[in-house]
């Protein structure tokens, strides 16, 4: 099978682990992949994407000027049995594609008629998107959950990070990683933290990047440790002794799951992807902005030293969950009236 993905932002963050594992697999089960992404992400820095994808994905990069007519060009131009979008821009490329091959977008954040209505096919990454997608493109949808990839930490990570970091050996480390943004809540676990007033041992790390970094800086006492992005985050999560999600919004919440592999107790609120996951998180959500609440949490936590956990893990396969995107390319490729019926020969 032809599949070109698309994603046309700038740095990697959660979504775009999403696009590129989805791509890697793919080729590596076989298939044709492309990746278009801007020509920025392809530069050779650490928070790039380009250079995280498998040499068998074919790479074509858009410029700076009218990318999405760029893009389409492209897509085209490799004659695709699926183009399958990741986030705003990217879905707007598809829609001057109709008819030309079968146009998928997957929801990272949320059902947005302006980017998803008129496209083939949807995949929700969790049962609470479905409603909002209208109820004749809902019959050409599926929820199918996000994975993860086990990437193993570095064997000294916990004393090297720390080290780095400036962190005591004994000290007691709070984390959490990802995009900086108000979605995320991180002014609220600032607060928190504040409020908290936890002994000397106690640290925070605030790992990651985004719109809001300067200004969460301005707002952190000393003890936080903000380390902007880093290549290995599995590193950073084998430095911390419990994982905390403050956020307003997190649609999935990948950075769960990535906390459940390193093992790590989770304090999270109740955000859409944490209801998704709470079975498997198995421990009660906090309230949504709330700093109370989380300086609350936080001081229990603290007072009582949970131990690393197993979670299960099972259901989050990347082989799983690549067979069932596959599996819905497939079917609706063949979908009565459309005009994408060769690619089962693929």
């Amino acid at each position: 099978m032809r599949i070109v993905h698309l994603i046309l932002t700038r740095r990697f963050a959660g979504s775009e682990r999403y696009a590129v594992e989805l791509a890697n697999a793919q080729a590596q089960a076989g298939h044709e992949v492309a990746m278009v992404l801007r020509r920025v992400a392809t530069e050779d820095r650490p928070d790039a994407i380009a250079h995280r994808l498998d040499p068998a994905v074919r790479v074509e990069s858009v410029g700076l000027l009218s990318p999405i007519w760029q893009a389409r060009r492209i897509v085209r131009r490799l004659h695709p049995d699926v183009a399958h979008a990741h986030l705003g821009d990217a879905c707007l490329v598809l829609h001057g594609l109709s008819g030309e091959c079968l146009r998928v977008a997957s929801l990272h954040v949320a059902y947005k008629a302006r980017q998803h209505a008129g496209l083939d096919a949807l995949i929700a990454i969790a049962p609470w998107q479905l409603p909002a997608i209208p109820e004749a493109m809902r019959a050409h949808s599926v929820q199918i959950d996000n994975w993860t990839c086990v990437v193993p930490e570095s064997p000294d990570a916990r004393e090297r990070i720390r080290a780095e970091a400036r962190i005591a050996p004994d000290a007691f480390v709070f984390g959490t990683l990802g995009r900086v943004e108000h979605s995320k809540g991180l002014d609220l676990l600032i607060e928190a933290w504040k409020r908290a007033a936890l002994p000397a041992d106690a640290r925070l790390v605030i790992v990651g990047q985004g719109e809001a970094s300067e200004a969460l800086r301005k707002a952190a006492p000393r003890e936080v440790v903000m380390p902007g992005f880093v290549s290995a985050p599995q590193d950073w999560l084998a430095a911390f002794d419990v994982f905390i999600s403050a956020a307003r919004r997190e649609p999935f919440g990948l950075v769960l799951l990535e906390a459940m592999n390193a093992r790590l107790p989770i304090l999270s609120t109740a955000s859409e992807g944490a209801r998704h996951l709470s079975e498997v998180i198995g421990a009660p959500l906090l309230a949504l902005e709330d700093p109370d609440a989380l300086a609350c949490a936080l001081r229990e936590a603290h007072a009582l030293r949970p131990a690393r956990r197993s979670y299960p893990m099972e259901r989050f396969s990347i082989d799983a969950r690549v067979a069932e995107i596959e599996r819905f390319y497939l079917r609706e490729l063949a979908t009565p009236g459309k005009s994408f019926a060769r690619a089962e020969a693929s």
